[in-house]
């Protein structure tokens, strides 16, 4: 939620703030509502001192003796005309609430301008990119080769964009996610939790899933929806409270599962395992001040980095431009692992700070140190890693001309002391 004082004052940088999201200019509507809203606040206020005024009136002409019928006759009037401006307040609230809801936040200044993904911006390459004396096949072809992934049964079971994995590659799968969560916790910093993967509308709202990407999510009740991401509970965990600033930063890693409906990609990566209804992801969040989140983005970036480091896997890291820059976020680094079987770099990572965005739709505060009064904190959220993505980057990386698949030295402990994986 943007900061409707700060829209007030300063509404041509807000309508530049909303040209860089490609969107028409939007204070004349907000601030005519606003202003109706304080309007009917102010004559609320100008009732109750009449109310007021006039109860005191008909205290005296009572203990005088006089008929205060006129006075008591008014003061009924004025609480009818109060109760309809309250409602009136109420509904002015209410739109102004809806139609903030459905506005991005505004981009940090240093976003590149740009209208789609093709104008993201490299900031760095790491790894050297592999060479095959073959042609390197896709993850599906490899898994199903091995007998280990089954998209046509999964199909049977649950229908399109699932997959069945058995055997080692699901044990991969499982030592993929360990190893991250082992790292983010024991070397990094982060706090483990298991979460619910299902919540309630407000935590959707709060962390900006909610009104405006209902249809990407799956609703299993009245008023619950699968996770899109473990981002959602992690940080609605601070919602409607206030920290002390020595608790901060606060960070927050989870190993889930996550739900998407993926309607807007139909036709779009159908093959394989990579864009599924349902998929693993290891996520990072971090609720900081204001002034050092820019420094916990960076924080957290390197810490999914680390991670394909380890692994050794080559990627690339990308700043998100303008119009590619999610609706929450102010700044958005992607990270682009390489895949052979593709011969292309995909996202398997995507960290964002979002400033006081999510903070202002949750009410999170925090109370500076030697200050009475509370500021919003910050909020940032990360993959650290997609675990299904991983499992292909590792698959197509690690692959071998006979189709047996090696196994990263990270990874052997976890995979029990295996260093391959072959065909029985």
């Amino acid at each position: 939620m943007l900061d409707l004082k700060w829209i007030r004052e300063n509404p041509e940088a807000f309508d530049a703030a909303m040209q860089r999201r490609g969107l028409p200019p939007q204070s004349e509507d907000l601030l005519k509502v606003d202003a109706y809203r304080r309007s009917v606040q102010t004559e609320m206020q100008e009732l109750q001192a009449r109310r007021n005024a006039a109860a005191k009136e008909i205290g005296k002409v009572k203990a005088s003796g006089g008929d205060a019928d006129a006075l008591i006759r008014e003061v009924a009037d004025l609480k009818d005309e109060a109760q309809r401006n309250t409602e009136l307040e109420r509904e002015l609230q209410e739109t102004l609430d809806a139609k903030l809801s459905v506005l991005p936040n505004i981009l940090a200044d240093d976003v590149p301008e740009g209208e789609s993904e093709e104008q993201n911006v490299e900031l760095r390459r790491i790894g050297d990119i592999p060479t095959f004396d073959f042609k390197p096949k896709e993850h599906y072809e490899l898994g199903e080769a091995l007998g280990l992934m089954d998209f046509e049964t999964a199909a049977k079971l649950s229908g399109s964009r699932f997959v069945v994995t058995s055997g080692q590659i699901a044990r991969l799968e499982r030592a993929l996610a360990a190893f991250m969560v082992d790292v983010h916790t024991l070397e990094k910093g982060y706090l483990e939790v298991s979460p619910p993967v299902m919540v309630r509308g407000s935590s959707l709202f709060g962390t900006g899933q909610l009104p405006k990407f209902e249809e990407d999510l799956y609703k299993t009740g009245e008023d619950q929806y699968m996770i899109p991401t473990a981002e959602v509970p992690l940080t609605n965990l601070v919602r409607e409270s206030i920290l002390g600033e020595d608790e901060l930063p606060k960070r927050l890693t989870a190993h889930t599962l996550c739900f998407r409906s993926e309607a807007g990609s139909a036709g779009k990566d159908t093959a394989g395992m990579l864009r599924q209804h349902q998929f693993a992801k290891v996520e990072m969040v971090s609720i900081t001040t204001p002034e050092k989140s820019a420094e916990e983005h960076e924080r957290m970036t390197a810490c999914a980095e680390d991670i394909l480091k380890r692994l050794g896997l080559a990627y690339r890291v990308v700043v998100l431009c303008s119009g590619d820059t999610g609706f929450g976020a102010r700044k958005t680094y992607d990270i682009e692992v390489w895949l052979p079987g593709q011969n292309t770099y995909r996202e398997i990572s995507s960290c964002s700070n979002c400033g006081d965005f999510q903070a202002r739709r949750m009410k999170a505060r925090y109370r500076p140190e030697g200050e009475k009064g509370t500021s919003f904190v910050h909020t940032l959220n990360g993959s650290g890693l997609a675990v299904g993505r991983t499992l292909i980057a590792v698959m197509e990386n690690y692959q071998q001309a006979d189709g047996s698949i090696k196994i990263p030295e990270a990874l052997v402990p976890y995979m029990g002391g295996m260093t391959e994986i072959r065909a029985k």
